[in-house]
């Protein structure tokens, strides 16, 4: 039973997951960043440098458990090296931790997974041992949780914010063509969709799977959640489950009241821990996303990573700025959320602009369906229009628009929409859900990997080491033209272009302080500060 190693763009504070290693020093102070992973109770100083926690050292021990209530188990590391010990003692402490995470029991992981997510960021790259050093540190540091992932049979999520470190971390891991368990027609099908990313012609259609693994409910959880809400008799609650759904929804609005509806589902729906799959997807250089989710958490994971996205029909979308269409409406907008059938006729009509929206992605690139079981009424109406608007054609059969990753085998509904779509399931039929569940984020993992663009750490001097002569060389001319650029170059100009690329390849950006103080004194401070999240990834349309 091995484990896989995850690499995505998140903030650990906010990813679901069972265990989280937070590193720190003899001293026991911690950068300001993880303070929400910190009971109130345990904090015994608090400034705007960091926080100092009411704990203690047995000895040379490296690891501490903290106590606190919840579900999500932090633990201290000491990454501060300042004896001069180097990678090798890092790394130690990394197995060490660990070791330790395994040994605590977890009756059940997180909101059902299949296996346990441990998330840990770039142990020692800010005031620890390895700051500067980040490329080495990757290199060495990854077949240490792969290692650790096969031992304790856990997954671990290698959590990076700055654009530099992921482009580098998934270098390494594509040279490494054996930390992906996927059957051989998945990682074909990987190389296809990350190719599509990278030309910008991918686009994601999320669904309420998606979010089911961050602890919301499906369509008919939320339902069960209404009607205990609702006062209904029993003798109508199970009359309930004979109704379709949208007819069900809408004897519940009914009994509910519609003011009530809306703020159960502003509430229910509301900001909070995103999924590990929000993560991954958000991550993806993609420039439009669709869903029928009412949450937020594909947007606050890929703000968490620096990409902004316009949500719309709320914002205004803008040239070259990825967006999110809420095609079902939004909880922070609870007036718009469609549940009841009568809203979903609505949809069909006052709302077709933004069934519109999904017909051109339809038209003009690959669709890629994850999370959903493709029986929404609206998707079977978007895939008929857009069937009938090219049967005319007599270029002979048309490739499938888009690629549903079903969790299941379903031969019957594989086939029902092999005119439209191409259906992959993730597992037989007889395979547990969560187990099917998993195997598509390490399929989200893998195609993450190979879309990531591998020269966004060129500039960085963190990662020079990792550089050949010949990217070395091409370094140094780029970081030539980096150091005549005039300052504030605007992006209309050629300067600005010019700018806009050296960005992508990393220059600017600091991969973290030596050890001492940031005017150059000597003095312990906060261990890995969370790196602050810039997109540079192209922003602009391409052709598809």
């Amino acid at each position: 039973m091995s484990g896989h190693v995850f690499v995505v763009g998140a903030d650990l504070t906010r990813l679901s997951c069972d265990d989280v290693l937070v590193p720190t020093g003899r001293t026991l102070r911690i950068a300001r960043s993880w303070r929400a992973l910190l009971p109130d109770d345990l904090v015994t100083d608090e400034d705007a440098e960091g926080v100092c926690v009411d704990l203690a050292w047995n000895g040379d021990e490296r690891v501490l458990e903290v106590p606190g209530p919840g579900a999500r188990q932090a633990w201290l590391l000491d990454t501060v090296d300042d004896r001069g010990r180097g990678l090798g003692w890092l790394l130690d402490g990394a197995r060490e931790a660990l070791a330790a995470v395994a040994r605590r029991e977890v009756a059940e992981p997180v909101h059902g997974r299949a296996r346990r997510l441990v998330g840990l960021p770039a142990l020692g790259t800010g005031w620890g041992g390895a700051a500067g050093r980040r490329g080495d540190l990757l290199q060495q540091l990854l077949p240490v949780l792969r290692e650790a992932a096969d031992e304790h049979g856990f997954d671990v999520a290698l959590v990076l914010r700055g654009p530099s470190d992921l482009a580098a971390a998934q270098r390494i891991r594509r040279e490494d063509t054996a930390g992906w368990d996927l059957p051989e027609p998945l990682r074909v099908l990987a190389e296809q969709l990350g190719e599509r990313a990278r030309r910008g012609q991918l686009a994601l259609f999320i669904g309420a799977g998606v979010s089911a693994a961050a602890g919301l409910p499906t369509w008919e959880q939320l339902l069960d959640e209404l009607a205990g809400h609702s006062g209904l008799d029993d003798d109508l609650r199970e009359g309930l489950s004979r109704l379709p759904p949208q007819d069900s929804a809408a004897l519940l609005a009914r009994e509910l009241g519609r003011e009530r509806l809306e703020a159960f589902v502003q509430e229910r729906f509301g900001p909070g821990p995103y999924a590990l799959a929000h993560a991954l997807i958000a991550d993806l250089p993609v420039q439009e996303f669709v869903t029928t989710n009412y949450d937020p958490l594909v947007e606050l994971a890929a703000a968490d990573i620096g990409r902004d996205l316009s949500v719309l029909p709320y914002d205004e979308a803008r040239p070259g700025r990825p967006w999110l269409l809420k095609l079902h409406g939004d909880a922070a907008h609870p007036e718009s959320v469609v549940l009841t059938r009568e809203e979903y006729l609505q949809l069909g009509d006052s709302r077709a602009a933004l069934a519109g929206v999904l017909h051109s992605l339809l038209l003009t690139r690959h669709v890629l369906f994850v999370g959903t079981s493709m029986l929404d009424d609206d998707l079977i109406r978007i895939a008929h229009q857009v069937r009938s608007a090219v049967q005319g054609s007599d270029r002979g059969p048309r490739r499938p628009s888009g690629t549903v990753l079903a969790l299941q085998e379903d031969a019957a509904r594989s086939r029902l929409w092999e005119q439209d779509v191409e259906t992959v399931a993730m597992a037989r039929g007889d395979t547990p859900p969560a187990e099917a569940a998993r195997r598509l984020e390490v399929l989200l993992d893998l195609i993450g990997c190979l879309s990531t663009p591998p020269t966004g750490y060129l500039l960085d001097p963190a990662y020079r080491g990792m550089l050949s002569a010949g990217e070395r060389a091409l370094a140094e001319a780029l970081q030539a033209v980096s150091d005549v650029m005039p300052e504030g170059a605007g992006t209309p100009s050629a300067a600005g272009e010019v700018a806009a690329l050296l960005r992508r390849l990393g220059a600017g950006r600091s991969a973290g302080r030596r050890d001492g103080g940031p005017d150059g004194t000597s003095g312990e401070q906060p261990a890995d500060a969370a790196t602050e999240p810039r997109d540079d990834r192209l922003q602009s349309q391409r052709p598809g």
